[in-house]
Order: structure tokens, then sequence, then C-alpha cells
């Protein structure tokens, strides 16, 4: 039985009512399919897409799944109907998707993924960061800062993703290097925030109430960060407590100007999904692209904070 048949009525209803534009008989048709439309990152990500489709005169469509991975298969399935001429995908569940990747290979429809790389999958291109490489260069900084900053020793708590392929492989090269590191580093919980900010922010806030003497946090994602942030600030622990993370927000840069946000990871979602577009377009001419494209990643601290502030005017 397809995927699309075992779905729920309404989320059924949203794969193929939602996102799905009318493409003119000329151009070109692009589909990507994200994860949601609540964190920046992924909005980034939508707007480098839109400004390249707007550049190579095609149609781009964007499916919002709103976090559930089947709805990602059924919306892929519902583009291969369609017939679109490619499809970008920021997979939440990078395993149980590959079934729908290898439907639209076996329908001539590329599939670029961006974000999260898929093990094994019919995907033409990997577009994104080295998730595991980049976890264990923030933990190696973060083993660096506890050294020279905190005597050597801390304990960190983690907020996560645990439905998310990426955000867990960031968790694992991040407690990797901190435990090579040989600095007296104990971690404590890792709560589960979803890729929600709401849902991040509670979870955050019930770790620390259950860690009352823990010193630094280490968020996963955009959403796990404000969470992180925020709960940082309702509890007044600014002055006791350091923040590391991915993806920087407002209230990062905030955090890193005032000096608990030691330091984040800050990816280029707007060139990853101008890159997709890209290599969907060359495809389309018949031209290769590399089976991998790595987006460097930069560790934003307060030295360097500076040239990224005009992202949040």
């Amino acid at each position: 039985m397809r995927l699309s048949q075992i779905l729920s009525g309404g989320v059924a209803a949203a794969v193929l009512t939602l996102g799905f534009g009318a493409a003119s008989a000329q151009a070109d048709t692009y589909a990507l399919v994200t994860i949601n439309s609540q964190a920046l990152f992924f909005n980034q990500i939508n707007d480098g897409a839109k400004a390249a489709a707007k550049a190579a005169g095609a149609e781009l469509v964007i499916f919002d799944a709103n976090n559930v991975p089947a709805a990602q298969n059924s919306a892929i399935e519902t583009y291969i109907t369609q017939k679109v001429d490619g499809i970008i995908l920021v997979a939440i569940d990078v395993n149980g998707v590959k079934p729908a990747i290898t439907e639209a290979k076996a329908a001539g429809i590329p599939v670029v993924a961006i974000d999260a790389q898929i093990p094994g999958g019919d995907n033409v291109s990997f577009i994104g960061v080295d998730n595991a490489k980049a976890g264990a260069d923030i933990g190696k900084f973060y083993a660096d800062y506890v050294k020279a900053e905190m005597g050597g020793e801390a304990t960190v708590g983690v907020v996560g993703a645990l439905n998310s392929f990426i955000q867990n492989q960031r968790l694992d090269g991040f407690k990797q290097a901190a435990t090579a590191s040989g600095e007296k580093i104990a971690f404590l919980d890792t709560v589960d925030g979803q890729n929600v900010q709401d849902v991040a922010l509670g979870a955050a806030e019930n770790l620390m109430t259950a860690n009352p003497t823990m010193k630094t946090l280490y968020a996963t994602g955009e959403p796990a960060l404000i969470g992180a942030v925020s709960a940082v600030e309702s509890q007044g622990r600014q002055a006791d407590v350091k923040v590391f993370g991915w993806d920087l927000t407002a209230q990062a840069v905030k955090g890193i100007d005032e000096g608990w946000v030691a330091a984040v990871v800050q990816q280029d979602p707007a060139g990853e999904g101008k890159a997709a577009v890209e290599a969907l377009v060359k495809l389309k001419k018949g031209e290769s692209v590399e089976p991998i494209i790595n987006v460097p990643v930069t560790i934003v601290t307060k030295a360097n904070v500076d040239q990224f502030r005009a992202m949040f005017k």
C-alpha cells in the first residue's frame, strides 16, 4: 500500500492542496519539500531557492510538511504525479523518505537533498553541511572554551530534536569531540525540543530546573537554540549558564553581545537553496552535478558576530 493511501485524511488533504502552484506551460517547475515554515533557517532556504528559480525563469512550488515525516513522502508522490521537473528535499526522516526518492528517480525526476544526507538514497546530489564534522568542530571549540574559561570542568545539558537525523549527528559529533578532549565534561540530560520553538522552550526550562547547577547548554538547531536562550533569560541564569548551539537568530546575537551565548554554528541556508535550484537547472540542460556539494560553516562568537548582524535588520 502506498504511503499516501494510509495517511490520515487531514495530512493527505494537506499534501494534495497546500503548496502546489499552477505553473505556466513554458516554465520548468521545481518543487521544494521542506520541514516547517516556523524556523528562520528553512525560510532562508526557501528565499535562496525562490531567487534562483526566478533568475532561471522557472516556477518553484513549496510544500511545508509541518514536521510530519510521512507528509513528505506523500508530497513527493503527488509531485511525481504532477510531473515536476525536479524536487528539492529537506528531509525529516532520511531513511523513511527513501522509497519516495526512488519512485521519483524511476519517473525520471531528479531529487536534490538539502541539509540532510540520504544514506544510500537515489537522490542525484546532496547540498549542505557535513553535520557530524561540524558538530565535532563546535565540540572542540566547546572543550577549548571549558579549558580556557571554566577551569577545565563543566556540566552540559542538551536541547535536541530527537526526530531529526541531522541534529542527532550534530549531537554525536559534539559529544565525541568534547569527550576526546580530556577535559572534565559531564553530560547531563538530553531533552527533546521536537524542532518546535515552544516545545524546545518548555524542554529547556525543565532541563534547567532539574539541573540547577548546570553550567552550559548545547542546542542542536534553531528552534532548540531559541528555546535554550529563552529559558536562560526567563530563569535569569545569564550570569552562570553559557550557551552553545546552531543557527543564528536575533535572540542569539543579543546573547552573544551580552556574553552568555558563547558560540553558534552558522550555516548558509539561502546559499543551499540557491545551489539546489541551480543543480536542477543544470540537470534539466543535460549537464552533470557533483554528488556531494559541501557548504562551509562559521562558528560565530563575539569576535566575528558583526558580519552577521545585517541578517536580522
